[in-house]
């Protein structure tokens, strides 16, 4: 039996409503995420940023499902108004962080203020909706069928996010069109709920006023991203875009450019040659005759093009996760000039995929006779699965044994030490290296004199081409 309706109530359109319920449910998963992946990118370690954005995010949405029972009259209007709140406070949320984290130095109380707003609101939506469904469904019917959608469109959302949003809309421009999305679903409430409205054009209005300006916001979304990253930058920015795994920025200034991956220095063409030679030679001249490399990470082409150096190499498997940034190594002036266009060299094949699991599992390029891992400082989780013992056990148990791994590694001081490093294999002194020379007095076998094709002293500036 369906609860006796409220005297002169005419019968809502149950089932248009419910797909408000899908929608707001969407949105506010987006707006946690975007918040989540924002301050991975400005602050790192990816763990710590989502643990407690989504920790404070579900507090303030059981905060907002209490507060809802002091919302007693003008249940409709109410709700209305709050998706018009949660499409402002959502929609900027983006451009809200940039703006904190470049002008002042309180970014995480206004991340973790935003997102405590956004999560109380959101909190408030779905009791309320309830509460004004509650005389046309049956209780249980109603619970199952506001629950089902809500949870289907968090999941359409987080699928959403990674695969499209991100790769072509951005940060800021994902949150202010599911600003949009939320100020729509309060003009479309305008109509569902007519009858239990008083002042209806007024509020479509105000809706349609926030969905102007948050339009006029997706507009110039690329421009506002691009103003506040220069804040962040030193140099100018010749390149920016977000892929599906990390943003990508190039600078260019003072004579050569850089790379940085969110947020964080990959390389200066000005010096790269110093930690790439050191990378690459070493291992070559531990193992003469090397004729199969691979090379995990590295998706610039820089180690690539040491590699191709030594005219006895036949093949070379180039394994990154990020196919925009080995596309962007081919094809970019800037980069291709750099890296002396390795990757489009017919003994090199590219794969994009997560180095840890083609390692494991891929056999039909083995085996190798060298293996060279140029991956980020793993300064988190997702990085530092890419330095365990399981990673470069595959050495020895699945691919030849005389095959040479050689890494970087993370210098005291935090920056990144030039030091060749040999896991799982007998590490020879780096001073019995053929063309490995120690700086005087310092007993540190960092500079390569000549010895390996194309190294040595560098003209000041180079490997700084102009796009």
């Amino acid at each position: 039996m369906v609860d006796p309706q409220v005297e002169g109530e005419p019968a809502l359109k149950a089932p248009l409503i419910f797909i408000s319920v899908f929608l707001i449910a969407a949105c506010g998963l987006i707006y946690e995420l975007v918040a989540g992946t924002l301050s991975s990118y400005l602050l790192g370690d990816s763990v710590l940023q989502f643990s407690t954005v989504i920790g404070v995010y579900l507090s303030a949405m059981g905060l907002g499902s209490y507060l809802s029972k002091f919302i007693t009259r003008g249940l409709a209007q109410r709700f209305v108004d709050l998706e018009l709140a949660v499409a402002v406070v959502g929609g900027i949320s983006a451009p809200i962080l940039f703006l904190a984290f470049a002008q002042t130095h309180a970014f995480r109380v206004v991340l973790y203020g935003l997102v405590t707003a956004i999560g109380t609101l959101v909190g408030l939506e779905i009791p309320l909706l309830m509460r004004i469904l509650r005389h046309q469904v049956r209780f249980k019917d109603l619970v199952a069928q506001v629950l089902t959608l809500d949870y289907i469109g968090a999941l359409a959302a987080s699928l959403l996010f990674p695969l499209l949003l991100m790769p072509k809309l951005g940060l800021v421009r994902t949150s202010l069109v599911f600003g949009l999305v939320n100020a729509g679903v309060g003009l479309w409430t305008t109509f569902l709920l007519r009858s239990q409205l008083s002042g209806i054009l007024a509020l479509r209005i105000r809706c349609v006023i926030v969905m102007v300006l948050l339009a006029l916001g997706v507009l110039g979304a690329n421009r506002f991203t691009l103003s506040v990253e220069e804040e962040i930058f030193t140099d100018e920015i010749v390149y920016a875009k977000d892929s599906p795994y990390q943003r990508i920025v190039l600078t260019r200034g003072r004579g050569s450019f850089q790379l940085f991956l969110n947020g964080n220095l990959q390389f200066s063409s000005a010096d790269e040659y110093r930690y790439h030679e050191a990378l690459v030679h070493p291992a070559f001249a531990s193992r003469p005759g090397a004729k199969r490399v691979l090379v995990c990470g590295g998706g610039d082409g820089l180690a690539v093009r040491e590699i191709l150096k030594h005219p006895e190499v036949q093949r070379v498997v180039l394994v990154d996760l990020d196919p925009v940034m080995t596309k962007l190594a081919k094809d970019m002036p800037m980069l291709r000039a750099l890296n002396g266009g390795s990757l489009s060299d017919p003994r090199v094949k590219v794969v994009n995929a997560d180095a840890m699991i083609w390692v494991l599992e891929d056999r039909s390029e083995a085996p190798f006779d060298v293996a060279i891992v140029d991956f980020p400082d793993p300064n988190s989780y997702a990085v530092g699965k890419l330095y365990t013992t399981r990673f470069y056990r595959w050495r020895s148990t699945a691919w030849t044994t005389r095959c040479w791994c050689i890494c970087m590694r993370r210098s005291g001081s935090g920056g990144r030490d030039e030091t060749p490093h040999l896991p799982l294999c007998r590490r020879r002194p780096a001073a019995r290296l053929p063309g490995l020379r120690e700086k005087e007095g310092s007993g540190d076998p960092l500079r390569l004199c000549g010895a390996f094709p194309g190294t040595g002293p560098r003209p000041e500036g180079r490997g700084a081409p102009t796009a």
